[in-house]
């Protein structure tokens, strides 16, 4: 497994600022010169922008009635139910005249011969 060097690698910006930093510790003489003392200028002002507000939740939808409708087109009539008419009344005829069978015919019965009556009994 390869190993990588630590500090071999140092940046090109890094390394100039630690040039002008020995330099001048070294020649302090060098760094006053041309410098006079003053008290530093106060930082500018940053404006810091609000923070982002935080996320809320959406609000509940609210609900709405939707909107109203036209009003719904009249119920159309109907045609009137069929009139039923139930069937005419039976005509009632009087029950017929009851006759009775005419009487048989009577024939007179066959004649029975009879034996003359005795002779009246004398005492």
């Amino acid at each position: 497994m390869g190993t990588k060097p630590k500090a071999s690698k140092m940046t090109p910006p890094l390394i100039a600022t630690l040039i002008v930093a020995i330099l001048a510790l070294c020649f302090p003489s060098i760094a006053n010169a041309t410098y006079q003392y003053s008290s530093p200028p106060p930082p500018p002002y940053v404006y810091k922008s609000p923070p982002p507000p935080e996320k809320s939740p959406p609000p509940p939808p609210v609900h709405k009635s939707p909107p109203p409708r036209s009003p719904p087109p009249p119920p159309k009539k109907s045609p009137p139910p069929p009139v039923y008419k139930s069937p005419p009344p039976p005509v009632y005829k009087s029950p017929p005249v009851y006759k009775s069978p005419p009487p048989p015919v009577v024939k007179s019965p066959p004649y029975v011969y009879k034996s003359p009556p005795p002779p009246p009994y004398h005492y």
